[in-house]
C-alpha cells in the first residue's frame, strides 16, 4: 500500500497515472504478474523506444518496480506492480498536530509463541538455523530484518514517550507484511490477527507469500525461490474504532484501553491455530521487501482534561 498523506505529496502518482498508456501497462502487469519490456511493447503496439519513457514515469512514482533477468537474448527488464491500493488523505488538516513517532526492529520482540516452518535474517545473513524456533531467543534476534513463522505470534513493547498528564487519542502502525508458505506462493492466504494489549482488534487476510520477483530491498544473497516482499498496511485505531488501510476492520476503539502517558503498550502480530486461513506470517523491516521500513508507530494525543 502506498499511502499518500496530502494531495501535494501525491502529484507525481497523479501525473504518471494521467495517461490511458501507462494505465493500460498497469492492468497488463496486474494481470500477467510481470512482463519484459518486450512484451509489453509488443502488447501496446508501441516502440520500446516510447515505452521507456512511460515505464520511467511509472518507476519514479513508485507504481512499479523493475528487475533484471538473464535470457538467451542478453538482459531483459521485467516489470511488475508492487502496490495492492493506494490510500489518499484529502484533508491533512485532519492530522492531530501532538504526535509521537517511534519504529521497532522486526527482532525486537518481546514475547513470542511460533511454530515451523519459522526463521529469522539479518541483512547480512540467516540468524542460526531455518525452522527451528529456538533460535527467535537468540540474542542476536535484534538485527533481525526479516521473520517468518506459519502459526502462533510475536509480542512487541510499543515505546510510551508521549509527554506527561497526557492521554492517547490514536494509535497508528504501519509493516511491511505476508503469509509464510513454504518457499513461497503467490496464492496462500492467511488470517493475520492484531492485538493490542491482549484484546483482538481484528484481522486481515493476507493473500499469499510474495515471490517470484526480486524485493526491491532484498539482499542478493538471499535465495530466489524464497519470500521476497510483503504488502505494506496500516493499521489504526481511534475512537471511532479500528481501521485497516482505511478500512474498518472492528468497532474496538481507543476509549476501549484508557491508554495515558504512563501506560504500558503491547502490540501483537498473531495467526491463531483457529483461523480460517492458517497461512502464516512474515514481517519485512528495512533491508527486506519493497518499502525499506520497519515496524513504524504513531500514537496521537493530547491533555487530561
Amino acid at each position: 500500500m502506498l499511502h499518500i498523506k496530502s494531495l501535494d505529496e501525491g502529484l507525481r502518482v497523479f501525473k504518471a497515472l494521467g495517461s490511458d498508456v501507462r494505465i493500460k501497462i498497469i492492468k497488463l502487469l496486474l494481470q500477467k504478474k510481470d512482463m519484459n519490456m518486450n512484451e509489453l511493447a509488443t502488447e501496446l503496439n508501441i516502440t520500446n523506444g516510447a515505452l521507456t519513457g512511460h515505464i520511467k514515469k511509472l518507476e519514479d512514482a513508485g507504481l512499479i518496480s523493475i528487475s533484471n533477468e538473464v535470457s538467451g537474448h542478453g538482459n531483459q527488464k521485467k516489470c511488475s506492480v508492487h502496490l495492492d491500493k493506494i490510500l489518499i488523505d484529502f484533508d491533512p488538516q485532519s492530522t492531530p498536530e501532538n504526535i509521537f513517532q517511534t519504529e521497532l526492529r522486526v527482532g525486537q520482540y518481546s514475547d513470542y509463541s511460533i511454530y515451523p516452518t519459522c526463521g529469522l535474517a539479518s541483512y547480512e545473513q540467516l540468524i542460526g538455523e531455518v525452522d527451528d524456533p529456538r533460535y527467535f531467543a537468540h540474542p542476536d534476534r535484534y538485527h533481525a530484518d526479516i521473520l517468518w513463522f506459519t502459526k502462533g505470534y510475536v509480542e512487541y513493547i510499543i515505546p510510551n514517550f508521549i509527554p506527561t498528564l497526557q492521554k492517547i487519542d490514536q494509535i497508528s502502525i504501519s509493516a511491511e507484511l505476508a503469509s509464510e508458505a513454504p518457499g513461497f506462493n503467490n496464492v496462500w492466504p492467511s488470517d493475520i490477527h492484531f492485538y493490542l494489549n491482549d484484546v483482538c482488534l481484528g484481522s486481515w487476510t493476507s493473500p499469499g507469500d510474495f515471490g517470484g520477483v526480486k524485493g526491491i530491498f532484498t539482499p542478493d544473497w538471499w535465495a530466489p525461490n524464497w519470500n521476497q516482499y510483503g504488502l505494506l498496511k496500516l493499521l489504526v485505531i481511534n475512537d471511532k474504532g479500528t481501521f485497516i488501510d482505511g478500512l474498518q476492520i472492528s468497532n474496538v476503539t481507543i476509549h476501549d484501553f484508557n491508554l495515558d502517558y504512563k501506560s504500558t503498550i503491547k502490540f501483537k502480530f498473531a495467526v491463531p491455530d483457529t483461523a480460517h486461513y492458517v497461512g502464516g506470517l512474515t514481517i519485512f523491516g528495512k533491508n527486506f521487501g519493497n518499502y525499506n521500513q520497519d515496524i513504524n508507530v504513531r500514537i496521537s494525543y493530547s491533555p487530561i482534561k
